[in-house]
């Protein structure tokens, strides 16, 4: 499922020689398409299900091993680490899947 978001552009600053002159461009109506789908970040969140369940896995190892306070460092400690590779991942990944096309009048 694509979202679909027209804006119009209010100022162009030429880059290159043959690039459109301002005003050719303004008022010009852009869409802002995402298609991102769940499949581009379903293997991310698989992932980090199995870095969840190895911790817990570890967790409950110490834990049998009569060392709680090991097991509950150990677990936070690998949830607080992985949690920003998850976050930075998923965000370029939606950004990656945004883009300003030009919309059909």
């Amino acid at each position: 499922m694509a979202y679909v978001v027209t804006v119009r552009c209010l100022r162009y600053q030429a880059m290159a020689p043959s690039a459109p002159d301002d005003q050719q461009l303004r008022g010009q109506p852009y869409q802002l398409r995402c298609t991102l789908t769940f499949g581009d970040i379903y293997a991310q969140i698989l992932i980090w299900m199995a870095v969840i369940f190895v911790s817990l896995a570890a967790g409950l190892a110490l834990m049998g091993a009569s060392r709680p306070l090991f097991a509950l460092v150990g677990v936070g400690l690998i949830l607080v680490l992985s949690l920003p590779f998850l976050l930075f991942a998923f965000t370029t990944t939606l950004l990656n899947h945004i883009a300003l096309v030009p919309a059909e009048r």
